[in-house]
């Protein structure tokens, strides 16, 4: 298995990325923006995104995006292909997307919003805190990202102040080193249900 930053030669695996995002989404039941082969395809050709390759077969995949004029990035669209998953990639994925962060945007702080348990629990490990959604990007590109999930009435209704997903920051400036952490499973689990319960009786009393 190898790690690889990717380039223009992986074009070709745009399709089935944007493939397996989509089928994530309807197995998991939770808000997954959709991506198209387009809009990988971009990612792929930048040199800010790492895919994950068993030979040429296609693995894992995770990308960075710019905001603010790199005063913030996004580490997004991490996917394990149903193949590979419950092998401890998306953890390796996730790590050296971070690393490629750093390397590439010192200066910027690192972002993501994210209903998955898992994600969260990579996120603490690498430093981040949980954050309202106030001390994330206010750059209205990305929001729009959001509208193909199937949860964006909800950021939409609370004028993008919350929604089911939970954004993490880590922050540079505050973070010189990472530390890992006991990962606090029930904490996390009771933020996810608390989100869930109050937006489901405000729908149902609408």
């Amino acid at each position: 298995m190898k790690l690889i930053i990717a380039n223009k030669s992986h074009v070709k695996y745009a399709q089935i990325i944007s493939d397996t995002i989509t089928e994530s989404a309807k197995v998991r039941g939770t808000g997954i923006a959709k991506r198209t082969p387009e809009y990988i395809q971009k990612r792929l050709e930048n040199g800010n995104a790492v895919i994950a390759l068993d030979g040429d077969k296609f693995a894992g995949f995770c990308y960075i995006e710019v905001w603010g004029h790199e005063k913030f990035v996004a580490n997004s669209g991490l996917i394990v292909h149903p193949d590979y998953r419950n092998q401890g990639l998306a953890k390796k994925i996730k790590k050296r997307i971070f690393e490629l962060s750093r390397e590439k945007f010192p200066d910027a702080k690192i972002f993501g919003i994210t209903t998955g348990l898992a994600v969260m629990k990579m996120n603490y490990e690498l430093g981040y805190k949980p954050v309202t959604f106030s001390e994330l990007t206010d750059d209205p590109e990305f929001w729009k990202g959001c509208q193909t999930c199937k949860n964006f009435d909800i950021l939409t209704r609370t004028e993008r102040k919350m929604c089911l997903c939970t954004g993490m920051l880590y922050d540079g400036d505050k973070e010189k080193k990472v530390i890992k952490k006991e990962v606090n499973s029930k904490a996390f689990k009771r933020l996810k249900s608390i989100k869930e319960s109050l937006f489901l009786k405000k729908k149902t009393n609408q």
